[in-house]
């Protein structure tokens, strides 16, 4: 297939149980033959997630057969991808007889039954541009679509990590600064705060610093914001953190459109490995953006019904428009407040349908002497508790375990050992 585009060995198929990388696709069209309902049904639910919104997707029945069929008079699309349940020489000879009808630029995902590395190396002689081993999940086909058209010149896109509060007051701000302090820290990477709470926003309080410039001068002008420019707006709180503050200040109306933030957003990530985004308790249609387009979300809730009910709304609405990626991560704040009533753990677990990740004791003394001193919690008192809990939602952002991750597809053990030996 001189026509499709060529990828390294040692890049097959990927691992099931990962979660897609949140890079989004460009506006493709894409088209799939399947032979088997499963495979079908993974691919239509990847078509429908965020990643791929701009993309145009269409399945149809009938694998290769059924694709050689169909482009003798249709010319082929960006992607095409087949899935072949036949023998390897069927399936080679179907793929070449494919190779005749593909338009310059067309690549191929070639989806299978078996680890076979004779024919996976086969394949990728034909140009094929990627092989998946079936049953497959959305996930894995959103991820090999978005390396197939991930510029390899650029650096790795950052993640994004939405910080977001249930109700006013329940101290999101507080555990996004600290968390970005402890990643920082525990990663030894660049992190960054945004705070988009532009009239009220206290990470320039919390950090002790009053820049003269931040993120409302890249808001008026999203257009303009480079590399450059992005590292003049940024203001150093230590070696690995910076701080892209609000103004906070009633001189102007914050009306925020969705471009707006995620074209800032955009260049954030691109140049920083962590941007943790501190989104204020608000519901429009940026804030609703950067949740739903996030990498991961924290969500601060307090043991109060207000709380609960609100967090459940959030936690329903990301499972149904984030349906391929991982659960939100869910902070108890303000807990065990002295002659307060409140809502036992084990019930906000049961009515939220999932664990709490952190439970953070209310410790008005810690955390207000910390805030009124311009310090995080783990400068102020690095042997509390509470730092600790900070250490270990920076580590569940960050996946990091005690054990050893495997990465990489059996392929791609498999051909590693060959080209060693």
């Amino acid at each position: 297939m001189s026509s499709v585009d060529y990828m390294e060995e040692g890049q097959g198929a990927a691992a099931g149980g990962q979660r897609a990388k949140a890079r989004s696709i460009p506006r493709i069209t894409v088209q799939a033959f399947c032979e088997n309902e499963h495979t079908a049904e993974a691919v239509a639910n990847a078509s429908a997630d965020r990643r791929l919104a701009k993309s145009h997707v269409t399945v149809q029945m009938g694998g290769a057969r059924a694709a050689n069929s169909f482009y003798q008079t249709a010319p082929t699309p960006n992607l095409i991808i087949i899935e072949s349940l036949s023998e390897r020489e069927q399936m080679l000879a179907d793929l070449d007889h494919l190779a005749q009808s593909c338009d310059a630029g067309t690549k191929v995902l070639v989806i299978g039954a078996v680890n076979d590395v004779v024919l996976y190396r086969s394949l990728m002689q034909r140009g094929v541009s990627e092989y998946l081993v079936a049953p497959l999940q959305p996930a894995q086909i959103i991820e090999s679509i978005g390396n197939l058209y991930e510029d390899p010149s650029a650096e790795p896109a950052g993640e994004v990590i939405a910080f977001v509060g249930a109700k006013g007051g329940s101290g999101s701000s507080t555990i996004c600064h600290n968390t970005a302090w402890a990643m920082s820290k525990i990663t030894s990477t660049n992190v960054v705060i945004t705070d988009f709470d532009l009239p009220f926003g206290t990470a320039g309080l919390d950090f002790d610093q009053d820049p003269v410039q931040g993120l409302a001068d890249a808001l008026t002008a999203p257009d303009r914001l480079d590399e450059v420019l992005l590292e003049r707006l940024l203001t150093k709180c230590s070696d690995n953190l910076s701080l892209f503050a609000a103004p906070s200040t009633l001189d102007h109306v914050y009306d925020l459109s969705e471009k707006q933030c995620a074209t800032v957003v955009d260049v954030v990530r691109s140049n920083l490995p962590h941007a943790f985004m501190d989104i204020p308790h608000m519901w429009t249609g940026w804030s609703r953006q950067m949740l739903i387009h996030a990498d991961d979300i924290v969500i601060t809730a307090t043991p109060d019904l207000a709380s609960l009910r609100n967090t459940k709304n959030l936690i329903d609405l990301i499972q149904k428009e984030r349906n391929n990626d991982d659960p939100p991560h869910i902070v108890l704040n303000q807990v065990n407040v002295p002659k307060r009533p409140e809502i036992s753990l084990a019930d906000f677990n049961k009515s939220l349908g999932m664990e709490v990740g952190v439970v953070m004791d209310f410790n008005p003394q810690l955390f207000g002497t910390a805030a009124n001193n311009g310090q995080m919690i783990q400068e102020f008192e690095p042997r509390s508790r509470a730092s600790e809990q900070f250490d270990e939602l920076a580590s569940k952002i960050a996946r990091i375990t005690s054990g050893k991750t495997e990465s990489g597809s059996t392929f791609s053990k498999l051909l590693g050992k060959l080209n060693r030996k």
